[in-house]
């Protein structure tokens, strides 16, 4: 499905320097494209439009003078904003902005500044938008008030007329108004009939945000998660630390019993250090799989816009307030439109996902990569006109800086697995082996489970509050940035829980590895080290029963 997203044009003289910004601006999610020669970009931007235009001042075949006068000049760029790169002194910067740029930042270019001044002209870029539109209506109002007055001149006359014309153009004159009025009532009616649609999208987004991450919360649910002992504890075996305690409680007992309690105490004490150590050695085991496929294991976010079904426009907020913070009306929901030039309603989604195929293929839920799939919430979107789509899919591997592009590749129409394509580029990591057969899953056997349980929270929380402060405050609230702050400083890597098979269905494997929402997707592994599931259903918060899918139901999508 298409992106909409904000088009950036670059024109630099330096191939370095281009190659440089336009990975910049892709990997803040900007659709970007670059040009040697000032030409070459006007020619894009007038055949495909943009939205800003990072421009040289030292460019070879034109002076930036002439350049910005050229863009200033067209009815066709009107709205565009103009960001000029010049040398490093401030009387470049003021002289560039003489020339009519929206603003001019100097030479050597930092990565965080150009992107803080590109976000800044995207938002005076919308403010103005909703300005125009404003004016707009304002001047549309304007006219129809004119008309209407015109009309009621007219009839005014008409009425005046009417009293010395025979009965029945009398009766023609109060059809002509009746007319008029079902109109009127037909068209008021309508109107009302539009807004209670919007009040009703505008009530369903909200619901939808409420499930949403804020920076605040994330901060207060990492701090929590933190508090109990620290995310890595989840890699500890389910149950061992309980055995411990009541080994613990058994020899204190010992101490003070009787000749008739000895036997039966020593006799419990014994199996629960028996136990003790079967854990114990199946922990261990699994520490020895972990550091050879945790590389294979990545996030996936799934940013999902909303489309008009029948214009095919996106779903937008009508604007921002100096929180950027979407506007609300007076019940507390945000104010949405079709019109103008603000943020697009966007929801983030987390999911889990591993290498499963060459080429990039990754095996993930449908609910993941398609998260309207059997969702109640968005299907009343659906309901109301508005068709979800993918926005943008990026894949976070451990490790790895960069965020990878990835497409949904196959939807498996009989379960909730589907495939996705990532653009690995040159990353190298091992492909995951599985094992398809019967004796793969059996009841009572211990297996390890890695995912992104609670998302980024619980990334988060592997931190300090300090870092975790100052990785949303360098978002600012941008879940795409904030993710790309977590992988510059290598956060991001899967939990790893351990746990037993429950039971084993034709459909599902029943286990006790701990999870929750975001770890939808993760390998389950035998004691082999071989991917037997794939972790489909979870309950909020850890613990429970969890499900995943047999791995042999994925293979049509796999290849294997």
């Amino acid at each position: 499905m298409a992106n909409a997203r904000e088009r950036i044009v670059v024109i630099e003289s330096d191939a370095a320097t281009r190659d440089a910004l336009q990975a910049a601006m892709q990997g803040a999610g900007y659709d970007a494209t670059t040009f040697a020669t000032f030409q070459e970009g006007l020619d894009a931007i007038h055949a495909t439009g943009a939205d800003l235009l990072l421009l040289d001042s030292r460019m070879p075949d034109l002076s930036a003078r002439e350049a910005v006068a050229t863009i200033r000049g067209s009815a066709a760029t009107e709205a565009l904003r103009v960001i000029l790169l010049v040398g490093p002194s401030a009387e470049e910067r003021a002289a560039a902005i003489d020339l009519g740029a929206d603003d001019a930042i100097s030479r050597p270019l930092e990565s965080s500044e150009l992107l803080a001044r590109v976000r800044a002209q995207f938002r005076a870029q919308r403010a103005e938008a909703q300005l125009r539109a404003k004016a707009r209506i304002a001047e549309e109002g304007q006219q129809i008030a004119h008309t209407a007055f015109e009309a009621l001149a007219v009839t005014e006359k008409m009425t005046s007329d009417a009293f010395t014309l025979d009965r029945r153009l009398k009766i023609g004159f109060g059809a002509v108004f009746a007319l008029a009025a079902i109109m009127g009532i037909i068209y008021f009616g309508f109107a009302r009939s539009a807004q209670k649609e919007t009040q009703r999208a505008n009530a369903t987004i909200a619901k939808l945000e409420g499930g949403l991450m804020r920076q605040q919360d994330l901060i207060a649910q990492a701090r929590k998660l933190r508090g109990q002992g620290g995310i890595e504890a989840a890699t500890v075996p389910v149950g061992k630390e309980e055995l411990k305690r009541q080994a613990d409680e058994l020899k204190s007992k010992l101490a003070g019993a009787s000749s008739t309690e000895l036997a039966s105490l020593q006799q419990q004490l014994q199996a629960t250090n028996e136990r003790l150590k079967r854990i114990e050695k199946e922990g261990s085991a699994a520490q020895n799989l972990i550091p050879m496929d945790v590389q294979s294991v990545c996030l996936l976010h799934v940013s999902v816009a909303f489309s008009q079904k029948q214009s095919g426009r996106r779903l937008r907020y009508a604007g921002l307030n100096p929180q950027s913070e979407p506007l609300q009306d007076s019940g507390g929901n945000p104010i949405l439109t079709l019109e103008g030039r603000g943020p697009e309603v966007k929801l983030d989604v987390f999911g889990t996902g591993f290498l499963a195929g060459a080429g990039g293929r990754v095996l993930t839920n449908r609910h993941v990569a398609e998260p309207w799939w059997r969702n109640d919430e968005l299907k009343e979107l659906t309901a109301q006109g508005f068709q979800p789509e993918i926005s943008l899919i990026r894949a976070y591997f451990p490790g790895d800086p960069r965020a990878f592009h990835a497409e949904i590749q196959q939807i498996s129409q009989d379960t909730d697995l589907a495939t996705v394509r990532v653009d690995v580029q040159d990353l190298k990591r091992p492909v995951l082996s599985t094992d398809a057969s019967k004796a793969a899953a059996t009841s009572g056997e211990p297996i390890v489970l890695m995912g992104y349980a609670t998302g980024l929270a619980a990334i988060l929380a592997r931190t300090d509050e300090d870092t975790a402060q100052q990785i949303l405050t360098h978002g600012s609230g941008d879940v795409g940035q904030i993710l790309d702050e977590l992988a510059r400083r290598s956060l991001i890597r899967p939990l790893i829980t351990q746990g037993h098979i429950g039971d084993v269905l034709p459909d599902k494997i029943v286990f006790d590895a701990q999870t929750t929402s975001g770890g939808s997707g993760g390998p389950l592994f035998n004691q082999q080290g071989k991917v037997i599931g794939v972790t489909y259903a979870v309950l909020k918060g850890f613990g429970g029963s969890n499900f995943g899918i047999p791995i042999r139901l994925g293979e049509p999508l796999i290849g294997q």
